[in-house]
């Protein structure tokens, strides 16, 4: 009988330096981004994982893991009775490996030595920067009962969506006959598929890479060590070089799957996140989402009102009105100030009213974000200080810029880290 948690091993890649989602990422890595006002990223795949009964993992690093680390020791404790685990294997230098990760087949390929050390036919490769809830049980069980070498998770994507990725075609058995990195707009029509009825009434004529894949084992082993021993990226490389030596098959997903690529989709996913029937469904039991659990208090708002807003734990708000907004844990919010349009990561610490009285002798703002601000089209990140009568209007009416203290990305103002913005502050 065919069993997930033995059969099958998962590595979740952690990404580059992350350039197109700073800066969010100047001093953590992509996976250790704050969503949804209490998770992280890195959540995302461990926990459809967990869902999926695949319990050992490993999460290869390189670029600013500290936070990462943390996170990942303080949240996924597995039980003493229980062979399930999820370690990092940070990017170290070796004899046979003297540098650093080169790519995503080459930071598997220097991991190896790791992985192979357990038991298992089935190697399940994962982003450590997208936004998803799957069952991994049906796509391994279709890898299996087809008999495939590399089987390629794939979603269906509208025109506009298809040059961004890479996208594949297939035979009437889902194989894949050919595939294409990022095709330009003029090769688009010779690159549509047969995504199905429902698909297609939406205009999903495309069939795209999700960056998800299965090997079996000893295909991995001789692709990245005999056979490709020189190509450093899976998407790039190693997938369009195996369609024609291996079998290759594509599994198709239709559910919600987003990848937070750059600051605007992530502002999108997050508060994408408010809708009534959100398509990414962080209430539905059977999907749970795992992450670090705080023993914080309930949520304390006073004289707010609020609309399509979700509001993490720990926060105190004080705020007038919050309007389509993620509220991250420990958040304060001043009494007057209306944010709308806005993810506020939060805070990982609380002041003491002993450290509040001295900073405010010094002139420096409080934790959180103060009285009688206007905050829109905005990320505020951890650890901010806000002043009173500050003034954040994103929108498109701003230019790209990258500023000490804030970075403006297609609109969306990007309040950095720990920046400091002092009474009447104004962008």
């Amino acid at each position: 009988m065919f069993n997930i948690s033995t059969s099958v091993f998962a590595v979740i890649l952690g990404g580059g330096a992350g350039t197109r989602l700073y800066p969010l990422t100047a001093s953590r890595s992509k996976p250790a981004v704050p969503i949804a006002g209490k998770y992280r990223l890195v959540d995302i795949p461990i926990s459809n994982c967990i869902n999926s009964n695949i319990n050992r993992m490993f999460v290869l690093t390189q670029f600013n893991s500290a936070s990462l680390n943390k996170h990942i020791k303080n949240t996924y404790h597995f039980s003493a009775f229980s062979n399930g685990f999820v370690d990092i294997l940070a990017a170290e230098q070796t004899p046979e490996n003297p540098g650093w990760f080169q790519g995503t087949a080459d930071a598997v390929r220097q991991s190896m030595r790791h992985i192979y050390n357990f038991d298992f036919e089935y190697l399940l490769i994962l982003s450590g920067d997208q936004l998803y809830q799957m069952d991994f049980l049906s796509m391994i069980n279709s890898h299996k009962e087809s008999g495939a070498d590399i089987t390629i998770a794939t979603i269906p994507v509208v025109e506009k969506e298809a040059s961004d990725f890479g996208i594949l075609k297939t035979n009437e058995h889902n194989i894949i006959t050919s595939f294409i990195e990022k095709p330009k707009k003029e090769l688009l029509p010779e690159w549509t598929s047969d995504t199905g009825d429902e698909m297609k009434k939406e205009g999903r004529n495309y069939l795209a890479s999700m960056g998800i894949y299965v090997f079996s084992r000893q295909v991995l082993m001789d692709i990245l060590k005999d056979v490709y021993p020189d190509y450093t990226d899976f998407g790039k490389e190693i997938i369009p070089n195996s369609i024609e030596r291996y079998k290759v098959t594509s599994y198709q997903y239709e559910g919600y799957w987003t990848d937070i690529g750059n600051i605007y989709s992530f502002f999108e996913a997050n508060l994408a996140l408010t809708d009534e029937l959100p398509l990414f469904n962080l209430f539905d039991k059977t999907k749970t989402i795992y992450t670090r659990p705080r023993m914080l208090p309930p949520a304390k708002l006073s004289g707010t009102t609020v609309t399509k807003t979700i509001i993490a734990e720990g926060s105190i708000i004080s705020a007038s009105s919050l309007n389509n907004c993620v509220i991250g844990i420990r958040a304060r919010i001043g009494k007057d100030s209306t944010v709308d349009t806005t993810y506020i990561m939060g805070n990982d610490y609380y002041e003491t009213l002993e450290k509040m009285a001295a900073d405010a002798e010094k002139g420096i703002p409080q934790v959180g974000i103060g009285e009688r601000c206007f905050i829109k089209n905005a990320i505020i990140d951890k650890n901010c200080r806000i002043g009173n009568d500050v003034r954040i209007n994103g929108g498109p009416h701003l230019e790209n810029i990258d500023h000490p203290l804030y970075t403006v990305k297609d609109g969306i103002v990007v309040v950095k880290k720990g920046a400091i913005l002092h009474d009447g502050f104004t962008i």
